[in-house]
């Protein structure tokens, strides 16, 4: 099984609830969703920004997005005592069962 794996900080100047990082989640998808579409002319728009330039923001934001979903593993962990590492091993046990991984 091959993997990508990125190590992201806990944002400790911050005091996010599982309410405000839900909404800065689905801004920062938002904004992720405008750099695919908007960018690559997907909403008949012209495309003034270099194709190299579009991708950069695509991952700009992709980080964006990954930033957001961590902090609020951080916030359930601590608020809601929840195991993440758990969680995560019985992701990867769907997604096998369910036949995205062999």
């Amino acid at each position: 099984m091959e993997t990508k794996t990125i190590s992201l900080p806990k944002l400790n100047n911050l005091a996010p609830t599982m309410e405000s990082t839900a909404l800065k989640l689905m801004e920062e998808t938002g904004e992720l969703a405008q750099a695919i579409g908007k960018f690559r002319g997907l909403n008949g728009e012209e495309i003034t920004v270099d194709e190299g330039d579009v991708i950069k923001m695509i991952a700009d934001e992709l980080l964006d997005v990954a930033q957001t979903a961590v902090s609020m593993m951080f916030v359930i962990e601590e608020k809601y005592q929840v195991d993440i590492d758990g969680v995560v091993q019985e992701h990867i046990e769907k997604l096998i069962r369910k036949g995205y991984i062999k």
